[in-house]
């Protein structure tokens, strides 16, 4: 996997990637669900960027509030102990289309 931006401060670390989505819906209900479920057990701040808008990804519907679309690019920023786990698994969602 390879990050956008990688800093550490001691054992917090915060990284950045892009992604794309590939569901042919898009970011809908179901893959916003899937990653706040993703989500529930991490410790560390999760945000998504599409088109100048960032949310906090650990809520369905500031995800819903992306609308982004099929191809959509996404940049992910995750910031804390258990970053490098949680981008791990988020850019293994998204490339997986979330089991779709």
């Amino acid at each position: 996997m390879r990050f956008d931006h990688i800093q550490e401060w001691g054992q917090s670390v915060k990284l950045i990637c892009t992604v794309e989505v590939r569901n042919r819906m898009g970011l809908h209900t179901r893959p916003a669900i899937a990653i706040v479920k993703l989500l529930q057990n991490c410790n560390s701040m999760v945000h998504f960027t599409h088109q100048e808008e960032t949310v906090d990804a650990k809520s369905v519907l500031n995800l819903l509030m992306l609308a982004a679309a099929k191809n959509a690019q996404i940049t992910i920023s995750i910031d804390g102990s258990d970053a490098d786990l949680t981008m791990e698994k988020l850019v293994q969602a998204f490339a997986n289309k979330f089991g779709e």
